[in-house]
């Protein structure tokens, strides 16, 4: 397959493009990363997801060191061509590092961040001691 479709997105001046992630079966937001178009080709090429890691400046394997994957079922452009959304299935049913279905677990309410989300599994027991 030819690359070209990697120049219809359209790449921040640093060479990412925001990424939303969804479950296929819930259709909730599991999570907002980063790709750049190695992380895309290889999400494409390998149907699992792979971001770049800001903090880090590398490229990032979902799950490579939890083993919560996300098995890539549909990519999507969006009209303006620099968001895409990822459809997923989340193997092991935890998408956040803290241990959650979803990264959005804080929930504003009268001024206040409320923990509205359980943690489904404990990070010390996914990623062991840090």
């Amino acid at each position: 397959m030819s690359d070209t479709w990697l120049n219809k997105v359209n790449w921040c001046a640093d060479g990412l493009v925001p990424v939303v992630t969804q479950d296929v079966t819930s259709n909730k937001v599991l999570m907002v990363a980063w790709m750049n178009p190695e992380a895309l080709r290889l999400t494409v090429q390998t149907g699992e997801a792979h971001y770049w890691s800001r903090s880090r400046k590398k490229l990032w394997h979902k799950g490579e060191e939890s083993g919560h994957v996300q098995k890539v079922k549909e990519i999507r452009l969006d009209c303006d061509e620099d968001v895409l959304l990822l459809v997923v299935e989340q193997v092991g049913g935890v998408a956040c590092h803290t241990g959650r279905y979803h990264c959005f677990f804080k929930k504003l309410e009268q001024g206040q961040w409320l923990v509205t989300e359980p943690v489904i599994k404990n990070p010390e027991e996914i990623y062991g001691q840090r």
